[in-house]
Formats: structure tokens, C-alpha cells, sequence
């Protein structure tokens, strides 16, 4: 590490600066903070798993002409146009890096973007899951302790994080409560080749994420967030609303009416037919044993986060958070946050290094 520059596994393989993901958010992942993001030196992905394929080819587009610097797509195999949207990824080959899925693809699939030069980083929750995606073939996996955003799981990322390290011999990133030089040098001394951090570039300057959304973030401390399963069925963390008080008293007919309507709202916009909707809720179903109607509310959930994140309906919509959104208060532009990331990281391992005899 030479010139405030951190050089890992995930530097050389993903052509970064700093070894610091920017995730990839359903309706925030857009092609703005994408741009600032791999200018300020981070990776960042491109969120198309809530995109259609129009919108994905257009999104990459605009990276594209925004910046000549590498990124990544994030996708997922049972999304309406997923296979229109792979082929988008591969002719853009030449300057898209990586992708990103949970639920994604099979062997095969991932053999093609071997063969295309672009690299596979998979986010799991789970040592079987790392384990699974390493046999598949890709390339890194990104682990996420329970303190992430979005659904999320119940081992801690300090729990998690050394199991899969102990487990699996490909590259690992860390995520889940990660927002600041101290947590990147604790994850590299852990053994991981760098952090992803979600919640934490939702909150700069670079974020589409509407002005009364981000308010609402900046005031939520860490008693305000949970964790619901009335939403979808799955555990999902998000700030405490008005709105998640009332689901969360809700009963079985109320999350079937919040299905329906999100289902409508993202048939008008992605043009997919029920057909279509339904063949995505399956796959989710027979890939992450959920029942029909969970498979159903997940497909849909990102039209209540639209509410909140792109219109600022926080009354109406939800507002994802990882844990470590509680202690954000402060709105900084990608490149004062990579700075500072790779600054306040490099004190921290010389200051560990200094307490050796």
C-alpha cells in the first residue's frame, strides 16, 4: 500500500483504486452514483435488477458515456428480460467488469461471462451459499453479516465473515455494517480483500435517493431500525415509519393486498405480463424454498421502496437500511468518502502496527 492507495485481490482483478464496493440498490444503484463512485476510486454496480431491459441498455449507456472507468451490472435470472439484459452485459464487455446476483445464474451462464472476460461476485448470507457459488465458478463472493441492508440474515458479519474465510479458497468481501476506514481495516485484517458498503453511498451526494428520503435516513438512529417479515415473508431491515407500524400489525390478507398491488404497479411499468410475474415468483420460490406468496411479495417489493427512495413518499413507501445506517449524519460526495475511507483505514493498520515491539 503506497500514496494512499490500498492494492488487494479486488484492486487488481476489478481495476479500482480502493478496495471498496459501491452495492448495487434497486432504484438508487443508478448510473449517477455509479459514475461517482468508480471516478472517486470505488467499484461500483449498476442496479438492473429492477430495470427493464430498455432501461438497463440506456442505464449502461449513460455509465458509459459518464466515465471510462470499469463497473458492474447487477442482476438477478428470474427478473422479466433477464436473459435480454445478460446479452446487453456481454456486449458491453469491454468496459463492464463484474456482475453481481444472489439468485442468479447456473454454471453455464457464469462460464459465458468467464468466457467474456467479466467477473462473477455474488452477495450470499450463508457459509453454504459461498461454498456453492465457489463450486459454480465465480470468481469472489461477497459476504453479508446481518447488520446489512435490505433482507438479511441473523449471523453478524464478525461471525460470518471468518467462517467463510476458513470455508472457501476464492476472494472475499465484506459486508454488512461497514461504512468507514475503521471497518475496511478490520475487514482486511480478518483476511477479506476489501468492503461493500450499501446504505453508506445511498447517503452521498452522488445518490439519486429523493431529499425527504435522505432526511428521513439522517434522522433514523439505530433503535429506529428493524427487522420485518410482514413485508415479504423474509427478513428485511428498514427504518421504523408509520407505515411499517402498520403493516407490521397486519395480518395474511393484508400482505396478499400489498402483493397485488405491487404486482400492478410493476406490470404498468416493466410491460411484463402475470405470466411473466408469476415465472419470476416461481423461480424465487424453487431457489430460496419460499412459499408462493412470499416468492410473490418479494418479486414485487422494490415498488414500495420506488415510493420512498425515488418520489420521497416516505409516508406510503420504505425506507431499506443496513444497521449502520443509525450512525450516518453527514451526506459526503463519493470521492470525500473514498478518501477518507482509505485515509482513516491506513491510520488505523499503521496505528495497529505501531503497538508491535
Amino acid at each position: 500500500m503506497a500514496g494512499g492507495n490500498i492494492s488487494t485481490a479486488l484492486t487488481e482483478r476489478l481495476g479500482c483504486r480502493a478496495p471498496i464496493i459501491q452495492t448495487a440498490m434497486g432504484w438508487v444503484a443508478e448510473p449517477s452514483l455509479v459514475i461517482g463512485s468508480v471516478e472517486a476510486g470505488a467499484f461500483g454496480f449498476l442496479g438492473a435488477a429492477v430495470m427493464t431491459p430498455d432501461e438497463a441498455r440506456a442505464k449502461i449507456l449513460e455509465v458509459r458515456n459518464g466515465t471510462d472507468k470499469p463497473f458492474g451490472v447487477n442482476f438477478h435470472m428470474f427478473q422479466p428480460g433477464a436473459d435480454q439484459i445478460v446479452e446487453t452485459i456481454l456486449a458491453n464487455k469491454d468496459q463492464i467488469r463484474a456482475v453481481s446476483f444472489g439468485r442468479g445464474p447456473d454454471a453455464k451462464m457464469i462460464g459465458r461471462f468467464k468466457d467474456a472476460g467479466i467477473l462473477c461476485i455474488p452477495t450470499v448470507g450463508a457459509v453454504k451459499h459461498a461454498q456453492k457459488m465457489e463450486q459454480l465458478g465465480c470468481d469472489m463472493v461477497t459476504v453479508q453479516g446481518g447488520e446489512g441492508g435490505g433482507h438479511t440474515g441473523s449471523v453478524p458479519s464478525t461471525i460470518l465473515l471468518p467462517q467463510v474465510l476458513d470455508t472457501v479458497k476464492i476472494p472475499v468481501v465484506a459486508a454488512g455494517g461497514f461504512a468507514d476506514g475503521r471497518g475496511l481495516a478490520a475487514a482486511l485484517s480478518f483476511g477479506a480483500v476489501g468492503i461493500a458498503m450499501g446504505t453508506r453511498f445511498l447517503m452521498t451526494q452522488e445518490s439519486p435517493v429523493h431529499a425527504q428520503a435522505k432526511a428521513s435516513y439522517l434522522k433514523a438512529g439505530t433503535d429506529q431500525i428493524i427487522v420485518s417479515t410482514k413485508l415479504d415473508g423474509i427478513p428485511q431491515r428498514l427504518i421504523r415509519t408509520p407505515l411499517m407500524d402498520r403493516i407490521e400489525k397486519s395480518g395474511p390478507l393484508s400482505m396478499w393486498l400489498r402483493a397485488f398491488e405491487a404486482a400492478m404497479i410493476m406490470k404498468r411499468q416493466t410491460g411484463a405480463s402475470f405470466g411473466d410475474l408469476l415465472k419470476s415468483a416461481k423461480g424465487m420460490t424453487g431457489h430460496g424454498e419460499q412459499p408462493l406468496k412470499q416468492a410473490l411479495m418479494a418479486a414485487t417489493m422494490p415498488t414500495l421502496i420506488q415510493k420512498a427512495v425515488v418520489h420521497g413518499d416516505v409516508k406510503d413507501g420504505v425506507l431499506a437500511t443496513g444497521l449502520v445506517g443509525g450512525r450516518l449524519n453527514e451526506i459526503p460526495t463519493c470521492r470525500e468518502l473514498v478518501d477518507r475511507t482509505i485515509a482513516e483505514a491506513l491510520a488505523r493498520m499503521d496505528a495497529v502496527a505501531a503497538l508491535r515491539p
